[in-house]
């Protein structure tokens, strides 16, 4: 691998060489040959130690070690060599059974190496959060005033009024993306009253026209078991009287993750489950706007099926979210 991280500087005593101790990755990472020289032991001893420490099973060398490019001086020549690295968990573990006197000392510096690492990387990471959160601020406030300038003042040149116009059409979706990067994303502007109710009955009749219509196989839309009829039923789940969905548009994205999710069909599960998503929202008038155009755009939907597809079931809320910010009334 190539030179990575950073380098700081170890010094056991006064009158010792001081050593460039690599530090990344939120670890610090030390040569066998460093390791001989921080415990002041010969190479082969730590050597030994570390193949102990690995055939004992007290550490996995896979997770425990690296390469690294770095510069060595060979003769009257400098030759960059890639060398294996151990981190702190492997230098400890040496540490321990070479000399316990060493190995406390270097531990006590490593760790308050760390904590200033992790504390200023912190710091560096919220102050870059902060600055992007300006910028995107920023960034809406001046497409809205574009939008108004667009709206209020015929400007000469087509190309202009098109770049102003897909800036401002984006800019709900920067701040989807800004909420979903935070987990910070929320459900509103969504429709309470729900036109059309979804049954087992119609929703297989439509499911059983979508194979007809597109030439199917005999194994599209065959039910495997009784769990698509647990998805429509899911949707419709109460919890103290009233509805644990209670939007049209939270139901229809549930919809699509329940069909998606429980392959309740021999064949055709996320065609059937964006196609009765897009129904759905038809049959409740909400899949259109009011210009007539498209809620969702198809390459979305694709987007939108495959995502849940490839989600973990613990993603289920964000992914919930995420769907319905892209089918509500701000759409």
């Amino acid at each position: 691998m190539e030179n990575r991280g950073e380098i700081v500087i170890y010094q056991a005593d006064s009158g010792k060489p001081q050593i460039e101790v690599k530090l990344a990755g939120d670890t610090l990472w030390l040569s066998q040959r460093l390791m001989a020289d921080v415990f002041d032991k010969d190479s082969d001893t730590i050597g030994l130690h570390i193949k102990n420490i690995f055939s004992e099973g007290e550490l996995l060398e896979n997770e425990t070690t690296d390469v690294f490019s770095v510069v060595q001086h060979e003769g009257n020549r400098k030759v960059k060599r890639n060398v294996k690295f151990y981190n702190l968990d492997v230098i400890l573990s040496v540490g321990y059974r070479v000399s316990s006197k060493r190995g406390t000392q270097f531990r006590i510096w490593a760790n308050k190496i760390l904590k200033d690492y992790l504390v200023v990387g912190y710091a560096v990471n919220e102050k870059r959060l902060q600055e992007q959160s300006r910028q995107l601020e920023e960034l809406k406030k001046t497409v809205k005033l574009l939008s108004n300038v667009v709206d209020n003042k015929e400007l000469t040149s087509d190309e202009a009024t098109g770049l102003l116009k897909v800036i401002a059409d984006y800019t709900y979706a920067l701040d989807v993306l800004d909420q979903y990067d935070h987990q910070i994303l929320e459900i509103h502007d969504t429709t309470a009253e729900e036109l059309f109710r979804i049954t087992y009955e119609e929703a297989m009749k439509a499911i059983r026209g979508l194979r007809d219509k597109f030439g199917g196989s005999s194994l599209f839309g065959n039910e495997k078991d009784d769990s698509f009829q647990g998805s429509l039923a899911a949707i419709y789940q109460t919890f103290d009287g009233h509805y644990v969905y209670p939007s049209v548009e939270e139901k229809a994205a549930n919809l699509l993750y329940f069909v998606i999710k429980n392959h309740s069909f021999s064949d055709g599960n996320k065609r059937i489950a964006a196609f009765l998503f897009v129904w759905f929202l038809e049959k409740n008038h909400i899949l259109y706007r009011v210009d007539g155009s498209k809620r969702i755009a198809d390459n979305a939907l694709v987007a939108l099926t495959l995502m849940i597809a490839e989600s973990k079931p613990d993603e289920k809320d964000m992914m919930i979210k995420v769907v319905v910010n892209l089918i509500n009334m701000r759409n």
